[in-house]
């Protein structure tokens, strides 16, 4: 199925749901998602269910196959700007990804220790040992090719309130799974095994959201020409998204702001596939900082006669277990994206953020942030004041001519639109 749909986003959402159910999306399962008693069995003390807003963003090559994105966000223009974004990038061969082994980390703290060196040293030399019963304690993992692979040790500390302390890390390749639970459960199995050749007592079990080892990279070569419209040059463009990016890596607090801007487009991606957005949002931003000062995750530079860009971060999802047990309309989405590895899905969210970052950046450095921002918030707004088909449009138009996007002014601007309609009227003849 192409993503190239031009006009897709002038369409009703009657006619965007056709085309989706001409191509074998369920649309039953994306719109229901979960039924109350789903709910209640997922987490606690339920009362209802809460629903975004499930889009798809268009025109994505990713790896040099085409892919509708799904995407859940209450925000407006992410979308859009996704769908742009890919647009250009596309005109360059699309996005080019690289996914890491799914490697996840369990963390055992070891306290208390009288010499935690040389319990640190005690470890490594047993390591192999350890590796082999942790993946005895992972028969079914280590089945589908994966499993248990290292262990190693660090000293946190030699003295102190909890005495010396050690911290121990069990990587585990854990496929198409997330791993949080798998990882989690054999952090508390093996910790009282470790804890013992050592003479030490048991800490916290439990992975870190840290996956260094488990990254995606994405990149693109957008051409010059695929930036410009009709009142900025290409080149001009590139220019500023480079600037913009400079800015970035020189400067924590613009640093921050252009992450927020990737992770629009990653979060909206996981979200909408049942994925633990808190968890990689958590990832991500650790990633940002390992270098001891907080920096950007993609960077952009003009490479001749394209603007090249690239995005690295720790990306842990999966496509088998969790929500995705119960959670119909994630599965239906994954299904919509032609995902059924887990490998893949994070190539189109990394894909996702990165082309969101240059939709950003290319807007700040042109229009600014608000002109595209401002015309799909206005059009919320109008229905918001009770706006309803053409008049939606209409009240949305006058909102961004004139700057005001309170919801009072649209109820005043409606409200003429409806008194111009009736005065426009031809009058019935009196009984």
């Amino acid at each position: 199925m192409t993503s190239r749909l031009p006009g897709f986003h002038g369409k009703s959402v009657d006619e965007r749901r056709q085309h989706l159910a001409d191509a074998g999306v369920d649309l039953a399962d994306l719109d229901g998602g979960i039924t109350l008693a789903d709910a209640a069995g997922m987490i606690e003390n339920v009362v209802g269910r809460y629903a975004l807003p499930l889009a798809v963003a268009t025109n994505f090559t990713v790896d040099g196959v085409d892919a509708l994105v799904p995407m859940a966000v209450e925000e407006p223009s992410i979308v859009a700007a996704a769908s742009n974004a890919a647009r250009m990038a596309r005109a360059g061969g699309g996005f080019t990804t690289v996914v890491a082994p799914a490697i996840v980390t369990g963390q055992i703290q070891l306290v208390q220790l009288v010499d935690a060196g040389a319990a640190a040293a005690r470890i490594e030399r047993e390591a192999p040992a350890l590796v082999a019963r942790a993946r005895a304690l992972t028969p079914r993992l280590v089945a589908r090719g994966g499993g248990p692979l290292a262990v190693t040790a660090r000293m946190l500390a030699d003295g102190g309130v909890d005495g010396g302390v050690v911290v121990v890390h069990v990587d585990v390749d854990c496929k198409d799974a997330m791993g949080a639970n798998l990882v989690n459960t054999l952090c508390e199995l093996l910790a009282p095994e470790v804890a013992a050749l050592v003479d030490g007592v048991v800490g916290l079990r439990i992975l870190t959201n840290l996956t260094d080892q488990r990254t995606v990279t994405v990149t693109c070569a957008v051409p010059l020409a695929a930036l410009a419209d009709a009142r900025t040059d290409g080149a001009a463009v590139a220019a500023g998204v480079a600037a913009a990016s400079r800015f970035a890596e020189h400067d924590r607090y613009r640093a921050a702001t252009h992450n927020k801007g990737i992770m629009n487009g990653v979060d909206a991606v996981l979200v909408a596939t049942g994925q633990d957005w808190r968890a990689v949002e958590a990832g991500a931003h650790a990633w940002a900082a390992r270098d001891g000062r907080y920096a950007p995750l993609a960077t952009w530079r003009v490479d001749g006669g394209h603007l090249s860009g690239r995005l690295e971060l720790p990306l842990a999802v999966g496509t088998v277990g969790g929500a995705l047990h119960v959670h119909r309309g994630a599965r239906a989405a994954l299904k919509l994206a032609g995902v059924s590895a887990a490998a893949r899905l994070a190539s189109l969210a990394g894909a996702a953020g990165l082309a969101c970052n240059l939709a950003a950046l290319r807007a700040l450095a042109t229009d600014g942030i608000q002109r595209g921002h401002m015309a799909l918030h206005a059009r919320a707004v109008a229905r918001a004041a009770g706006a309803e088909g053409d008049q939606i449009d209409a009240v949305a138009a006058e909102l961004v001519a004139a700057g005001d996007l309170r919801p009072a002014t649209a109820a005043e601007v409606l409200a003429g639109l409806k008194g111009a309609t009736l005065t426009a009227s031809p009058q019935e003849p009196a009984p």
